[in-house]
């Protein structure tokens, strides 16, 4: 990544991460820092996530590994990765009106991984996200293999769990994902 990206992206997940410390308490910034600028294909990816509405940041931390999780936490689903189905299999199962791309294969091209149920759940705990939109979740192989696919969103202060088609579509449909840097 060029420095005239670096520095911009930088500062920008500086301040996201300045702004919001109730989601990684006893961090600091330093750590984060020095781990992303020794990890270029990390920045490439977050910048993606940056440039597709997700407003990343670190929403955990392992110590041992000493890496950081960094998640979508823009307040709806990132307007840039809406309209999409649940994957390719799904989008090519669609006859007409097919989206330009779905979540598994946009997520795996920008490097990050669709978020579990588990995740988008304590993701939750953070904040109140998706209050009118929805993200497609990682969908169990068994309800995959029977064509369906899950979201969640968050509706009257509750989150919830459904199923689509995985060839369903929403323009306030987008995914959300995460990164271990």
């Amino acid at each position: 990544m060029k420095q005239q990206t670096q520095d911009p992206l930088l500062q920008s997940l500086k301040s996201r991460f300045e702004s919001n410390m109730h989601r990684h308490p006893g961090l600091a910034w330093s750590a984060v820092q020095e781990r992303l600028k020794a990890r270029p294909a990390a920045l490439a990816s977050l910048e993606k996530m940056e440039a597709t509405g997700g407003e990343p940041d670190v929403v955990g931390h392992d110590a041992a590994a000493g890496t950081f999780v960094f998640c979508d936490c823009s307040a709806e689903s990132p307007a840039g990765r809406r309209s999409v189905c649940y994957d390719r299999e799904g989008l090519e199962s669609r006859k007409e009106h097919r989206p330009q791309d779905s979540a598994v294969d946009m997520a795996a091209s920008m490097g990050i991984e669709l978020l579990t149920e588990a995740q988008y759940r304590a993701l939750q705990a953070l904040g109140e996200f998706d209050t009118k939109t929805s993200s497609w979740i990682q969908t169990p192989p068994d309800i995959r293999k029977l064509g369906g696919a899950l979201f969640c969103d968050r509706r009257y202060g509750v989150v919830f769990t459904y199923h689509n088609g995985a060839q369903s579509y929403y323009a306030v449909r987008g995914f959300r994902g995460s990164l271990q840097v």
